[in-house]
């Protein structure tokens, strides 16, 4: 059953049951928003200790968390500012901004075989300027992170803010691509030179072509980094394994955040039809900036239709001796009038065809919540629990 207004406790039912939720979809879509007003809003009903683990946020909302002077590291939403807000949270909320290069540095420590290792891709300079620049960097430490976060246990329910990748899939699979790239044939052709005098007469022609265009120096630097990083490769592997258990365990559901526009939804669908591929739970869809019910009843309709068609008299009415445009123009009052009831009818239309595309949507999720556009961008913490209460309503007024 999808939730409605009346129903919205379903979403809250769902969060107070997880330890993780993963707040997943294409960019744009106000994901990171959702996943902080999701956050703050089991903080306030649900209480215990709760993780928002954001990246890249809008300046704003990062004030708002209290992410504007540091990132790396998890910092407490203070209690002022929810009173500030209007609110008294039962828990507390913590937010964290990850920190791409933080994260690799860490990673490094704890998957090199010696300290010795570890310091020397360090300092090497390839390794200063490509990490944070990996091809799923972003999705992998995302998901590494996750997994030290919950590892270590202090929080109740951490909610995660999954990276604004074109394709929302690529968080899925960012574990093993990761796992991939060490066992890549581009890895080996760039180190297999520098372990042996013999090199493949077919892969000669390679070597030739990037002597020429990168220098040789540039290819040792590079064989050299390429080489200390195998060394982590048992590491990344095993703990890619844990990570993926750690996403399929039924403590964490995945939350899919979209809008109706066309893009968005296939990205959404071709996400959601993944996850039961992949053994993985989908708590529910969060539908943004959706078109409000009120504009699909019959009798607006009806009344924009006959504002189209009496537009002249009513125009005429209006600028006439004692009206209430006496002094405008009937002509311009008429074409006012008439684009108003046509532009209300363009709206509905629009409005009917978000219904139809969230029964759709229906199908794939048991929980659903249709959010307003608001008036306002999420720019403070009483925005995000404002965005927080419609999520949690269920429904789209």
């Amino acid at each position: 059953m999808t939730a409605t207004v009346a129903d919205g406790r379903a979403l809250e039912a769902l969060v107070a049951s997880r330890e993780i939720l993963v707040v997943c979809g294409p960019g744009g879509v106000g994901k990171t928003s959702v996943a902080a007003s999701i956050a703050a809003m089991a903080a306030c009903h649900e209480g215990g200790r709760v993780l928002v683990l954001t990246v890249d946020p809008a300046r704003r909302l990062a004030q708002a968390l209290g992410l504007a002077s540091a990132s790396g590291r998890a910092q407490r939403v203070p209690p002022e500012a929810f009173a500030e807000a209007g609110a008294a949270p039962h828990g507390e909320l913590w937010a964290e901004m990850l920190d791409t290069k933080q994260s690799w540095d860490r990673l490094v420590r704890r998957h090199a075989p010696d300290p010795h290792t570890a310091r020397r891709i360090l300092d090497n300079p390839l390794y200063q300027n490509i990490s944070g620049r990996f091809v799923q960097s972003h999705d992998y430490i995302a998901v590494e992170r996750l997994h030290e976060l919950h590892s270590e246990g202090n929080y109740d329910l951490i909610v995660v803010d999954t990276p604004p990748t074109r394709n929302a899939v690529d968080f899925l699979l960012a574990p093993q691509r990761m796992a991939e790239f060490f066992s890549s044939r581009l890895l080996r052709l760039l180190t297999v030179p520098y372990r042996s005098r013999f090199v493949d007469v077919a892969a000669k022609p390679f070597y030739y072509v990037a002597d020429r265009v990168l220098g040789s120096q540039f290819l040792e630097d590079i064989a050299e980094f390429f080489i200390l990083f195998q060394t982590l490769s048992d590491g990344f592997v095993a703990r890619a394994r844990e990570v993926e258990r750690l996403l399929s365990d039924r403590r964490t559901s995945f939350l899919v955040v979209s809008t109706l526009e066309t893009v968005p939804v296939r990205e959404a669908e071709a996400f959601m039809a993944m996850l039961p591929a992949k053994r993985l739970q989908l708590g529910g869809v969060v539908l943004n900036k959706v078109l409000p019910s009120y504009l699909m009843q019959p009798h607006l309709g009806e009344r924009a239709e006959r504002l189209c068609d009496e537009a002249a008299v009513l125009a005429a009415r209006m600028c006439a001796d004692g009206g209430p445009m006496a002094d405008h123009d009937p002509v311009i009052v008429e074409r006012v009038l008439a684009e108003l009831g046509a532009n209300f009818n363009n709206i509905a239309v629009v409005a009917r065809r978000e219904a139809g595309q969230r029964t759709e949507l229906a199908r794939h999720a048991a929980i659903m919540a249709s959010v307003p556009e608001l008036d306002d961008d999420v720019h403070d913490l009483a925005g995000v629990l404002r965005l927080g209460r419609h999520v949690w309503s269920g429904g789209a007024q």
